[in-house]
């Protein structure tokens, strides 16, 4: 029976390549999730061991769910003593030993400064996680090997000598290479510091302030001097968050550290270079270490740290992904199943005389039943071995390309098991289900069809019970949504609700409301769709004689286009969704930026010229502006407490009503009066001000500063008063007008407009500029992303200078959601492709079937063309009707996701994508029409005459 099933698979080949297809693209993308996952396996070991230089062991805290707090303080104060660095180095086999502490500083030559991340250095180059490229490493003290974009930076080369400052107590046990289990968590911390423009971060930035200081004399405030004696290159990426890392002598990190003694410093982590690793040599070195140690510390190969660093990532952070990528594989291959499940179900009604011969013979059921399910087998065997070849080639493809290494991933090609395995056991699975209803139909034929003419149309209709049931899902979803969407309205107007309590169940609620919905749907397009292509059909008919053909041939097997149609409708409507949700939540955000501030984009720091000015006022999309100086002062309100205001000095509303989104009618701005906000930044409430009010900075600010524990910012302004730079303590006594402007810089409470000529006559000595911008990136035709870096780039010579506001923020999200989009519907556009391909499919099926009825057509005069038209035109219906319905549905899911999820925000916006959902319904008719090519070549090149004889 087997061989003979083998037969009637090569006589019905031509047939079997588009479900082959689906099984392929199904397969490969299964395939092509494992190896996305084996090598971001690799590449996140290869990054985290990066760090370890040349060491092939380490010793690290032992990791363990019964360490108590106590065990993590004591591990987490070890200092670089405690491991007897001496006595490890003396150890038989042991080439070199190296703590592992590091951090953030500033380097300054002149008046210039630059951030550096700086680790310890070690007796051999080889144990260093970076290269020295020029020069040698720092061997004496004061000594330091800078990386060669700060030496670029700063001018220096070899040979001359830098300041080198702490940043602001970046130092910890915890930082850096003593980061706990991977290594990596202390330089992101760092980063945190460290990736932020010079001075301690964008908010000291923004306001003009210098780095803030904790009031110690340590080495660390007044800066040490070095010798640069080398350059480094990072080539393997062990410090990717700042170019790279430069080497510090030890005397010099101690001194940063704020201590006297290296061997003092907090560490936690120390790097080895042990000779014949995994050797007996090398075991017994590793037990004396081990002796040596404080409790809770030991010493591992540089193999486990790897999969012990990938494994406390996040439970693995790629197990996530590949589960995710997983899903829209398993949902390729349910697309795929309606395929083979349409042409399993044509082969066996094309077969049923043959197997109603094979009963006249002596086949029994159960023989016909295991031919189809061996066939399907063997075609799923096939097609998933080919789909796992293509899933390699394309990772293969993917890593050569170096498209992941803007990510700062080096991803190599990793072969496992189970990225053979599982896509070809899913395929062969999927493949053999989806044909369990042909081979159910096998075996109710008997043997008299044998004698019987073959009906190929299938006349079933659908059952009861699937009715019933799709009803039934149709119902608790809406139900579950209009719950969902009850509680959300409640909450929204501030009424006690669920969604206070338990958002997330709410949230669960409607998505599980939405996939019952879809899932009911789904299960009765086999009722619906059909009655709908009807009708559309019925109006398309009009059209002429090739249309009316299309539109009869179209209800002949109801069943099979429902099958069709709802793979297509999968594919759809996921895609609609994605982008009516990212649709809303950029068009929502974009709502809510705007009433959360009033200005569209502000520049502020210290050392902003007016040049720079001028070129960021002449960037395309800046549509108008303001720059003016600014003064931290602080005030107390009607309740006598205190505020930080950035005081600006404007030329008259006039030139304020340019930049600023508010209701600036009836106000003016003289030498007597002030601006100020009605709601302050910091709370969000009223700001309550008695007739006048009086700005203070100078001494008496650093007074308020040190009652009131105001940022880091207003520290800065104080003491740079204190150091006679503003001549003493200044007070303006001024009356007050409020209007409802917000944020225009959140890091005070306030910001307080003034007459310019408070900063012209003296009244107040300006420490900073803020420049104040009105964007137009859509009436000047460029993208908001364009004018928002390229003003960043007019202000990148001035360290000290921010550029933020709601444009800003707005870039983030639209990137954000953009890349997210791109990504989702690239994943679904795989079950799109082979929705269409059981399109194409389904239209070869017809043409078989119908090849009496077309060469009846062409008999009574139906040209080539006309035939020709009649199955294009029967390929868009399918694929219109289907993709219309797929974007309605789409839409309505993404509306009520965004107002789930962004009403949360401001008030939600409900768009329609047009772009996207045309691009999606513009595909499927393309790729109908393509679909449509091969079966109708094939339906119009036999002549009439041979195929009714055939028939």
């Amino acid at each position: 029976m087997f061989s003979i099933t083998l037969k009637l698979m090569k006589k019905s080949a031509r047939m079997l390549i588009p479900a082959g297809i689906a099984i392929l693209i199904g397969a490969a993308f299964i395939a092509a999730t494992f190896l996305f996952g084996n090598a971001m396996n690799d590449a996140l070991a290869a990054q985290n061991t990066a760090q370890l230089g040349g060491a092939n062991y380490v010793i690290s805290p032992d990791s363990g769910k019964d360490l108590t707090d106590k065990d993590q303080d004591y591990i987490y104060t070890r200092t670089v003593n405690d491991f007897q660095l001496d006595r490890i180095r003396a150890t038989k086999g042991v080439k070199d030993a190296r703590a592992g502490y590091a951090g953030p500083v500033t380097v300054t030559r002149g008046n210039k400064h630059a951030n550096s991340y700086v680790i310890t250095t070690a007796t051999k180059r080889t144990l260093l996680p970076v290269t020295i490229t020029q020069g040698d490493q720092p061997a004496d003290s004061n000594e330091i090997a800078l990386t060669k974009s700060v030496a670029d930076q700063l001018g220096v080369k070899v040979g001359d000598r830098v300041t080198v400052n702490s940043q602001a107590a970046q130092y910890a046990g915890k930082t850096g290479d003593s980061a706990g289990n991977t290594g990596d968590a202390g330089d992101e911390s760092a980063q945190n510091a460290d990736g932020a423009s010079s001075h301690d971060g964008d908010s000291d930035a923004a306001s003009g302030a210098s780095a803030p200081s904790d009031g110690t004399d340590t080495a660390a405030d007044s800066g040490m001097t070095v010798r640069v004696v080398g350059l480094t290159d990072d080539p393997n990426g062990a410090y990717p968050y700042y170019g790279g890392a430069s080497v510090l002598s030890d005397n010099v990190i101690a001194a940063m550290g704020g201590g006297d003694d290296f061997n003092e410093l907090p560490a936690s982590m120390i790097y080895l270079d042990i000779d014949g690793a995994g050797d007996a040599a090398a075991t017994a070195a590793v037990a004396q270490i081990n002796a040596l140690l404080p409790k809770h510390f030991s010493v591992q190969s540089r193999a486990s740290y790897a999969e012990r660093s990938i494994a406390s990532m996040s439970a693995g952070e790629t197990s996530i992904t590949t589960i995710f990528l997983l899903s829209f594989g398993i949902l390729a291959m349910l697309v795929a199943s309606l395929v083979i499940a349409n042409t399993f179900r044509v082969l066996v009604a094309q077969r049923r005389r043959t197997l109603a011969l094979l009963r006249t013979i002596g086949a029994n059921k159960k023989q016909l039943y295991a031919g189809v399910l061996f066939e399907a087998g063997v075609l799923g065997l096939i097609a998933s071995v080919l789909g796992v070849g293509l899933g390699i080639a394309l990772m293969e493809a993917l890593c050569r390309s170096g498209i992941m290494q803007a990510t700062d991933m080096n991803m190599r090609l990793v072969l496992s098991r189970p990225a053979f395995t599982v896509p070809v056991a899913f395929g062969i699975i999927m493949t053999v289900i989806a044909s369990l209803g042909s081979a159910r139909s096998a075996t109710a034929v008997t043997p008299l069809e044998a004698l019987r003419p073959i009906e190929l149309t299938d006349t079933r209709r659908a059952g009861v019970v699937r009715a019933v049931i799709s009803m039934l899902l149709i119902a608790a979803g809406v139900a579950l949504c209009a719950f969902s969407v009850w509680q959300m309205s409640e909450k929204i107007a501030g009424r006690d609700s669920m969604a206070d309590k338990q958002y997330p169940l709410v949230l669960l609620a409607a998505i599980i409301g939405c996939a019952l919905i879809f899932l009911g749907l789904v299960l009765s397009a086999t009722f619906w769709l059909p009655v709908l292509m009807r009708g559309v059909g019925a109006l398309v008919a009009l059209a002429g004689p090739s249309a009316k053909v299309a539109h009869a041939n179209i209800q002949k097997n109801p069943r099979r286009v429902a099958a069709t149609g709802a793979a297509l409708l999968i594919g759809v409507t996921l895609v609609s969704t994605i982008a009516t949700g990212a649709a809303s939540a950029k068009q929502t955000m974009n709502e809510a930026l705007t009433t959360r501030y009033s200005v569209d984009m502000i520049a502020a720091g210290t050392d902003m010229t007016g040049k720079q000015a001028s070129e960021a006022a002449k960037v395309k999309g800046v549509q108008s502006s303001i720059y003016a100086p600014t003064r931290m002062m602080t005030m107390k309100d009607a309740d006598g407490k205190s505020l930080s205001v950035l005081v600006v000095g404007v030329d008259g509303v006039d030139a304020l009503r340019k930049v600023v989104r508010s209701d600036l009618s009836g106000v003016t701005i003289d030498g007597d009066s002030v601006l100020m906000p009605k709601y302050s930044a910091a709370t969000g409430k009223d700001i309550p001000l008695d007739k006048s009010v009086t700005f203070t900075a100078g001494a008496a600010e650093a007074q308020a500063d040190a009652t009131n524990g105001p940022s880091g910012n207003d520290a800065n302004g104080s003491a740079e008063n204190g150091n006679g730079q503003s001549g003493g303590t200044q007070t303006l006594t001024l009356k007050p007008r409020k209007v409802d402007y917000r944020r225009i810089a959140s890091n005070y409470a306030a910001v307080a407009f003034v007459a310019a000529s408070h900063f012209t006559n003296g009244g107040i000595k300006a420490d900073g500029h803020i420049m104040l911008m009105r964007i137009d990136a859509e009436g000047a035709g460029v993208a908001l992303n364009d004018v928002f870096t390229n003003v960043q780039n007019v202000f990148s010579a001035s360290a000290g200078v921010t550029v933020t506001g709601p444009v800003a923020e707005r870039t983030q999200w639209e990137t954000m959601i953009n890349g997210m989009m791109a990504l989702l519907v690239g994943l679904i556009a795989v079950a799109v492709l082979i929705a269409l391909v059981g399109v194409a499919n389904t239209l070869s099926l017809s043409v078989i079937e119908r090849t009496r009825e077309s060469a009846t057509l062409r008999a009574i005069g139906m040209t080539r063309g006309q035939l020709r038209r009649s199955l294009a035109v029967e390929a868009l219906l399918l694929s219109l009707v289907s993709g219309v319905v797929g974007v309605v549905l789409g839409t309505l899911f993404g509306w009520l996701g965004s107002y789930m999820v962004f009403s949360l925000y401001g008030d939600t916006v409900f768009p329609f994508e047009w772009a996207t959902n045309g691009v999606v319904l513009g595909v499927a008719a393309l790729a109908a029409l393509l679909a449509s090519v091969a079966p109708a070549r094939r339906a119009v090149k036999t002549p009439p005459v041979e195929a009714l004889a055939e028939a």
